[in-house]
């Protein structure tokens, strides 16, 4: 049982100095002191052509069909 004590003691260690390795160098997944999450970057989506051009269509669609409304009641 020690021994796994002495492992886990070491793992702990390990740990904090590699958040004081990452917050010396600037890195981005450094964690805020006291925190147990990491900061993590978000990616930024990308949309196909395809959904592109199908959003594009739907949207057109909805305004000729408000402008078709509003032509209506005057």
């Amino acid at each position: 049982m020690e021994v796994n004590k002495i492992v886990a003691e070491l793992d702990k260690e390990i740990a904090r100095l590699k958040e004081a390795r990452a917050l010396l160098a600037g890195s981005s997944t450094a964690r805020y002191e006291g925190s147990r999450k990491s900061v993590i970057r978000k990616r930024k989506s990308t949309m196909s052509a395809e959904g592109r051009r199908r959003i594009g269509e739907a949207m057109k669609k909805r305004w000729a069909e408000r402008r078709k409304q509003q032509a209506g009641k005057k």
